[in-house]
């Protein structure tokens, strides 16, 4: 099972949180995602959670593309 640093990726009033309160915390939630990037994820793709990010076809197919990279 991948490991990931909490403190990296998460705001830092998420970073104690349990992962089915991160899944389900608005993806401002994420570091580096603002208010207004959620806003304009939820309007573009119906994103409103960090769980709907993660299942975002295009973010699974961009994943995908990426793992097919040799030259990373």
């Amino acid at each position: 099972m991948a490991s990931i640093d909490l403190d990296k990726v998460l705001d830092k009033a998420w970073a104690d949180k349990e992962l089915a309160e991160i899944l389900a915390a608005p993806v401002s939630a994420l570091k580096g995602v603002s208010d207004k990037d959620g806003e304009h994820l939820q309007q573009a793709f119906g994103v409103r959670t960090v769980a709907d990010l993660a299942g975002l076809k295009y973010v699974r197919w961009a994943q995908a593309l990426a793992a097919l990279d040799t030259t990373a």
